[in-house]
């Protein structure tokens, strides 16, 4: 078994030359690079760094979007022994410099003039970026700064060094083991700077191996690649399992395209986390807000069927005659249709991870006829520790430890986790190493959660975010802000939410209106607004998300564990948190911390009993500008009830 990705790159080539392996779409037509004219690409590209100077354990930064000639640049840089570190390509340019300067970068490849932009903006910062590469020349053409250059003038360096040497190439993919350095991930890093995960040839396609077993994965799936590749499930997904499995991985032209593209390839196996399956619910419920009564009530009718249906014949329990009828009736009238207009009509497998899934959301698609399903992992673990089994999903699971994988829980309730997809450890910082990984292998996961009677996982929370109530009729009842926030943002009209409650009488929130959504709801209603301040801040929208917020409440309180998470008070906030401002990760976490600081005056208001708050904030805007955004924000009670259990 070929144990390095470059080494199953060129197996590939041998033995299925013609068959597709990397698919682009370019002004609207679907471009196919097949295995053998990848290898020769890979080969041209890696003797052209060697060229430039790029050794055997040295790191070359790679940003951009998913394309095949990014991911030609990793397999090059791998295939001579040096170490790819994908970014994210949405960050502004200065969080570029930190992971440059820490992996001691001399060399990057770029997708276009907006990432060269941001490398040639920091490089006084780091001095010792000499070389740049850039795949998209549009834009570039009056471009004279020392050391960049396209691809394809490395391409042609290479070929010409290839020439020359014609066993250069093999010699140096022969030099490589499995247990070499393959990438580096840097974490989002939700607190302080982010640390670069390193991982071998051998943890990665362990894991990718694992998960194509455990699905029976083959090179026919079609995979959708649209995720930042910086992000270690994507890179998993699209790149260690693409090279496993020897799938064919599809490249969308732009992100703007992706819902089109997404319906076009009809992918086999899918991966998104939830907030993608968040935006598509958003659509699709958008689009039958404006559609006629009858076709409301039908959607309506039949989604309350397949809620009541759909899991259980997903999951292979008995239904009665009458309602298998009925749900296929609404097959053909509603789902089908339904799982066609949102791109996922031919899947087999889909994931979600990355965070917690809302257990409404994760319900609705499964009730529809999706298989989706929940994983556990993390970048430390290469993404697969738990996976879940067909016909034993849960929707408050994560599913059962892999092969390969133990888990046990600590006394203080967090999951510890040894399996061969273990980091390393932390680019030169042996002290961050020391914290999660004990001394006889097990990786501390900084979650809480335990394991059923069926062996399967329960993540809680985040272990450092879940508390205790304290004071007021639920002092000492549990806190788990991330279950209370993904309630929230099931519905379409709340796009994030931040709650707030530990050591505390009560439970707070802040509130991120969806402005596509709400917008939509606004002008239906003949609801005049001028922007995202002046909408969040309308009473009508304030008094749509207390409804939410109640139905929330109402939910939690048939949780005898949660019942005291209910939400007293709220407000919608003047603006939508972004990664810019730094209150989002750019995988889109909340940096729960940073928020409470940056918001402090509104979290006072909220316990001091105030009905108004004054904030002014500053923004960042995405050409670089700042600006300053300022409102009076309303502070609205919500209704609370008593838990069901005590009732009862």
């Amino acid at each position: 078994m070929e144990d390095t990705f470059p080494r199953l790159m060129l197996e590939h080539a041998r033995h299925r030359p013609q068959a597709p392996a990397l698919r682009e779409k370019e002004y609207g037509i679907w471009q196919t690079l097949t295995w053998q004219q990848l290898a020769e690409l890979v080969r041209a590209l890696a003797a052209g760094l060697h060229a430039a100077g790029l050794r055997r354990g040295q790191h070359l930064v790679v940003i951009g979007e998913n394309r095949p000639r990014l991911y030609a640049s990793m397999l090059a840089a791998q295939a001579i022994g040096a170490i790819p570190v994908p970014l994210y390509q949405d960050a502004v340019a200065a969080e570029f410099v930190y992971p440059i300067n820490n992996a001691e970068v001399a060399f990057a490849v770029v997708e276009d003039q907006e990432q060269l932009d941001k490398l040639i903006e920091i490089r006084p910062q780091c001095p010792q970026l000499a070389r740049v590469w850039f795949d998209d020349p549009r834009g570039l053409r009056s471009y004279t700064e020392p050391g960049m250059a396209s691809l394809d003038a490395l391409v042609q360096e290479g070929q010409a060094l290839n020439q020359r040497q014609p066993a250069f190439f093999d010699g140096e993919v022969a030099q490589s083991q499995a247990g070499d350095v393959a990438a580096m991930f840097f974490t989002s890093g939700t607190t302080g700077h982010p640390k670069g995960v390193v991982h071998t040839h051998a943890s990665l396609l362990d894991r990718a191996r694992a998960g194509q077993r455990f699905d029976k994965l083959t090179e026919r799936e079609e995979v959708l690649a649209y995720l930042p590749p910086a992000w270690i499930g994507q890179n998993i997904f699209s790149y260690a399992q693409w090279l496993a499995c020897g799938y064919v991985v599809n490249c969308p032209e732009s992100s703007a395209t992706v819902t089109i593209d997404l319906k076009e390839i009809g992918p086999t196996y899918y991966f998104a986390p939830p907030r993608i399956f968040e935006g598509l619910l958003t659509s699709v419920m958008i689009r039958m807000e404006d559609a006629g009564r009858l076709k409301r009530w039908l959607f309506h009718r039949c989604l309350t069927l397949a809620k009541r249906v759909g899991p259980a014949l997903m999951d292979g329990r008995p239904v009665g005659a009458l309602d298998r009828l009925k749900y296929r009736l609404g097959d053909l009238l509603i789902y089908g249709p339904l799982r066609n207009t949102l791109g996922l009509s031919r899947v087999r497998v889909a994931y979600t991870a990355g965070e917690a899934i809302g257990p409404d959301l994760f319900s609705f698609y499964r009730s529809i006829g999706i298989n989706l399903k929940q994983l556990y992992g993390s970048t430390e673990t290469a993404v697969f520790v738990c996976l879940q089994p067909d016909h034993e999903v849960k929707a408050d699971t994560v599913g059962v430890p892999i092969d390969g994988v133990q888990i046990q829980v600590s006394d203080s309730g967090e999951i510890l986790v040894r399996s061969p997809g273990l980091l390393k450890g932390y680019y030169k910082n042996e002290a961050a190493t020391a914290e999660v990984l004990t001394p006889d292998g097990w990786y501390r996961t900084g979650d809480a959660g335990f394991l059923d009677a069926g062996g399967h996982l329960k993540i809680i929370d985040r272990a450092k975010d879940v508390g205790r109530m304290a004071g007021g009729p639920h002092d000492g009842a549990m806190f788990a802000p991330k279950y209370v926030e993904n309630k929230l943002k099931f519905f379409p009209h709340i796009k994030e939410a931040v709650a707030f409650g530990d050591g505390r009488d009560k439970v707070c929130a802040f509130v991120n209106i969806d402005f596509e959504a709400v917008g939509n709801w606004a002008e239906r209603r003949n609801l005049p607004y001028a922007g995202y301040t002046d909408l969040a801040a309308k009473p009508e929208v304030t008094e749509l998300v207390r409804e939410c917020v109640q139905q929330v409440n109402a939910d939690l309180a048939a949780d005898e564990r949660l019942a005291g998470s209910q939400i007293s008070r709220f407000l919608v906030l003047h603006k939508e948190l972004d990664a810019d401002d730094g209150e989002l990760t750019r995988t889109r976490k909340v940096r729960r911390g940073f928020i409470a600081d940056r918001y402090a005056v509104l979290v006072e208001a909220l316990y001091g009993g105030r009905t108004e708050q004054f904030i002014e904030t500053a923004v960042k805007y995405e050409d670089g500008r700042t600006g300053v955004v300022s409102a009076t924000l309303k502070i609205i009670d919500a209704k609370t009830f008593a838990p069901i259990g005590k009732a009862a």
